[in-house]
């Protein structure tokens, strides 16, 4: 028995030391954790639960026959983050230079098998020079296996992926499948291509940074939603950010004791909408002083910065937020805008998060780049997401509504639970001046200014639209929490459910 026990010690102690400690030093001199270091940091203390420990490649080609290593390049099992059970994988650099085998990808498989079964998230940290080459199309389809459990995953379990060093090559699309996805500044990669064959096919010079580092995906492509200084930073943002997630779609959202009070008063508000109307405002600072203890944490803050979205608390539960941000392009819809939102909406929707919106948009941005470029299609995507979800939606106008962009932020016509407006809100079809000049084309300056007077006195108030019922009640800015918070816990028990299909067919 001994003997067997000093085998076992031995075996697990090679296997924790991955490719040995002089790749460990190298992964630590360019300022990155290990595949395990990475688990400690993410999961409660003494809380991960390893499987797989001593699974080997199977390949006899090229000589790998000879190198075999114990955990095939990736780490996994399950653990907790506060409490709360997550399951998790994490590719070992050190070990192959992760790159990812038929056995690897299995191991990663049955981690997203463990977690459906159950209902748990998973999260995956990505460190891998891509698919194992000895083992040729054996590599490839343990991608191919890894796509479709993500698929059959998503909207079920949370998915969360952590890119902490290369990504390259089909390895992306397994992350680009899951739900969310933080990088790394200056450590991180994505892309299909590298540098060296974009210079091959298109003659252009580029680095393996501005082709698919962490600042190009979290602000011109939106493929990732945040990026953070460092491996550390990163992961301990990861256990802030599941702390929000429901467990499954099964499950509801979680709840945590807060000592904000649920009808806390926020005077500010009431002078926070300038009097001028093209003067813009910072509408982080609404959701900053509705939300728990002003903890909100934001997704994709540095792209399409004219929408923001991100999950914060109202009375300990998590509820998503939308908001317009006149800001930026003056809180106008355009492509980039109505995708950031209409995804994270679908998010929402997916995993029983009640939506939050707070509206001040003046429309979609003019311009024959956006047409050009389909904003028809990209601002439906918006308007679909709203349209079929069905969790709690409560929505607030607190400056502008004007025309199509009225529509499709959350109004009282795409099933809005609750529809409030602050008495600053201006619901129309476009601005007053716009809409006298055509209504009252060929009319003298005087004439103009005239009717402009008298159609902002009609419409540049909430009053029509609460007349007709499209409004359920004009409110006062300093009681948004209070109303918030009230409608959700009317609405906790909603029931909604859209015609039987076998999926929509959401305008991609």
């Amino acid at each position: 028995m001994s003997d067997i026990i000093a085998q076992l010690e031995a075996k697990r102690a090679e296997a924790m030391l991955g490719g040995g400690q002089k790749r460990i030093d190298s992964q630590h001199a360019k300022g990155k954790l290990t595949a395990r270091e990475r688990i400690e940091i993410l999961l409660d203390e003494d809380s991960f639960e390893e499987i797989d420990m001593y699974v080997e490649h199977n390949c006899v080609d090229f000589g790998m026959e000879k190198t075999r290593i114990a955990g095939d390049g990736v780490v996994t099992g399950s653990g907790t983050i506060n409490g709360r059970l997550v399951f998790v994988f994490s590719q070992d650099f050190t070990v192959f230079g992760g790159s990812l085998s038929e056995r690897h990808a299995e191991k990663i498989c049955k981690v997203l098998d463990n977690a459906m079964k159950v209902g748990a998230p998973v999260i995956g940290i990505n460190d891998s020079g891509g698919a194992r080459i000895q083992e040729g199309v054996a590599s490839l389809g343990g991608y191919a296996d890894v796509f479709q459990k993500n698929v059959l995953a998503s909207g079920v379990i949370p998915q969360l992926s952590l890119i902490m060093g290369p990504c390259a090559g089909g390895a992306v699309y397994s992350p680009a499948m899951t739900d969310f996805i933080f990088m790394v500044k200056d450590s991180s990669y994505m892309f299909v291509t590298g540098p060296d064959v974009v210079k091959t096919v298109t003659n252009e010079i580029v680095t393996q940074e501005e082709l698919g580092g962490a600042v190009t995906h979290t602000t011109k492509t939106s493929v990732a939603d945040v990026a953070y200084e460092n491996d550390i930073e990163a992961l301990l943002a990861a256990r802030d950010f599941i702390d929000f997630m429901p467990l499954s779609n099964r499950e509801e959202v979680p709840e945590r004791p807060t000592a904000d009070p649920w009808d806390r008063l926020e005077d500010s508000l009431d002078t926070l909408i300038p009097d001028n109307a093209n003067q813009p405002y910072d509408m982080h600072e609404v959701i900053r002083k509705m939300v728990d203890e002003g903890d909100f944490f934001e997704v994709q803050p540095s792209h399409a910065g004219n929408i923001i979205c991100g999950f914060g608390r109202m009375e300990g539960a998590t509820v998503g937020v939308v908001a317009n941000q006149p800001m930026v392009l003056a809180g106008c819809l355009d492509i980039n805008a109505s995708k950031k939102a209409a995804r994270f909406v679908r998010y929402c929707d997916a995993f029983n998060i009640p939506i939050v919106t707070l509206v001040d948009v003046p429309g979609f941005l003019p311009g024959t780049s956006q047409e050009h470029n389909g904003i028809i299609k990209h601002g439906a995507k918006l308007l679909f997401a709203y349209a079929e979800a069905t969790v709690p939606k409560i929505t607030i106008i607190t400056r502008k509504a004007y025309g199509g962009a009225y529509d499709v932020m959350a109004s009282k016509h795409l099933r809005g639970d609750l529809n409030y407006a602050w008495p600053t809100a201006e619901i129309a079809v476009m601005g007053a001046k716009g809409a006298v000049e055509i209504i009252f084309r060929g009319k003298t300056p005087d004439e103009i200014a005239e009717r402009t007077a008298e159609y902002e006195a009609r419409f540049a108030n909430p009053f029509i639209a609460a007349q007709k019922g499209f409004i359920d009640e004009v409110i006062m800015p300093h009681s948004t929490r209070r109303r918030v918070a009230l409608g959700l816990r009317k609405l906790r028990n909603k029931q909604l459910e859209n015609p039987w299909k076998k999926h929509d067919n959401i305008p991609l």
